[in-house]
């Protein structure tokens, strides 16, 4: 794959949220806003170095691309949902969400216009270049998840609403992409339980124009509290409380669920929790095998499992990495994390890193060694 005009064979990077240093949360991410400071300011001096903390983790390991981390909260929930509802003019004050796994979160109240009150993530992005010379990459919670995190008080239809969210966040994908970011990448991980009818347009509305940044999407099946959601069957009632020890309708199909669907997004990577919902789970590549890249998209997998405290040794990393050369080309494939390392501590999370690097130096060396034979 290239980047930066140089060829990368199978290039790594971690996704998401990565714990942050603990000075950070204990102050700063509380209050940081993500409004510009000026030069001399504490809080973009505290920014400056808790960004460059996270970054120094991944040179340290040896990742390829570099990213943001989201430091823009001290927990998952502000990181992930609280942080853009209130750069979008919500007000935080709603019920809680019905979906079972995220049942601990509220819904943010809309009751005015949505548009974007400052920069989103442009002091992160900006934070991040002066961190590190190599190439960067910078991450958005995705449309669909803010549109269905919505009490909505003041539009007409959830395709309205999440155009406008769209449009709102195309602001801030173009300007971040006038940066010189070299990745942006986009969470929907509501997408595997299904897909609203203007998902796939409000998904392309919000990255249209970005020119210079390759545009990923991550798809996962949830990582908050350690498990992967689900969703009842067609039989449960809207309001209904669920019980989370027993399955009443079908196993999501995983894979299946997204391929060939996300394809019709203006995409240039599709990044994948592994092939299926854990790092064991390679089940999704009969899916790929079955409904096979567009020209135009590459594939990244997560194979390091966030969810388990165990770290992979770079055997069991490589073997994951060897099974999907079976389906994917070296030059079109790329590893991760299958999802964010904040609920681990940052010494495993660090471990689960050069892990990662180790693992894919090993095929990295086998690919090598076939090429010269």
């Amino acid at each position: 794959m290239k980047i930066r005009g140089q060829e990368v064979t199978i290039p790594t990077s971690m996704v998401g949220n990565y714990p942050n240093p603990r000075w950070w949360d204990a102050e700063f991410a509380r209050a940081f806003t993500g409004d510009q400071e000026p030069p001399d300011a504490l809080v973009r001096e505290a920014l400056e170095d808790a960004v460059g903390a996270i970054a120094r983790d991944q040179e340290n390991a040896g990742l390829d691309i570099i990213a943001d981390g989201r430091v823009h909260g001290d927990n998952y929930a502000d990181q992930a949902l609280y942080y853009y509802l209130r750069r979008l003019g919500y007000n935080l004050k709603g019920g809680h969400l019905g979906f079972p796994i995220y049942s601990r979160l509220h819904a943010g109240t809309l009751d005015q216009a949505i548009r974007r009150h400052g920069g989103m993530m442009v002091e992160q992005a900006r934070a991040l270049k002066r961190a590190t010379r190599k190439p960067i990459k910078v991450q958005y919670t995705g449309v669909q998840v803010l549109a269905q995190c919505t009490n909505d008080l003041h539009y007409k239809s959830s395709r309205e609403r999440a155009m406008a969210l769209a449009a709102a966040i195309n602001e801030d994908l173009r300007e971040i992409d006038r940066l010189g970011v070299d990745f942006i990448q986009i969470d929907e991980f509501t997408w595997p339980y299904g897909f609203e009818d203007w998902a796939i347009e409000a998904f392309n509305r919000a990255v249209e124009g970005v020119s210079n940044a390759q545009i990923i999407v991550h798809v996962c099946w949830g990582n908050w509290g350690g498990t992967p959601a689900y969703l009842p069957d067609d039989t449960a009632q809207s309001g209904e409380i669920f019980d989370l020890t027993k399955r009443r309708g079908k196993e999501p199909s995983a894979t299946a669920s997204v391929v060939p669907k996300a394809y019709q997004a203006k995409i240039d990577v599709l990044n994948l929790e592994s092939c299926g919902r854990r790092s064991d789970d390679m089940s999704g590549l009969d899916v790929l095998r079955a409904h096979p890249l567009p020209p135009n998209v590459n594939f990244w997998a997560g194979v390091i499992d966030v969810k388990s405290t165990i770290t992979e040794t770079a055997e069991q990393v490589a073997e994951r990495i060897r099974r999907l050369l079976d389906v994917i080309p070296a030059d079109r494939l790329g590893v991760t994390t299958d999802c964010g390392l904040i609920l681990l501590q940052r010494y495993i999370a660090i471990d689960k890193l050069h892990a990662l690097v180790q693992g894919t130096e090993l095929v990295r060396a086998e690919l090598a060694k076939k090429a010269a034979a």
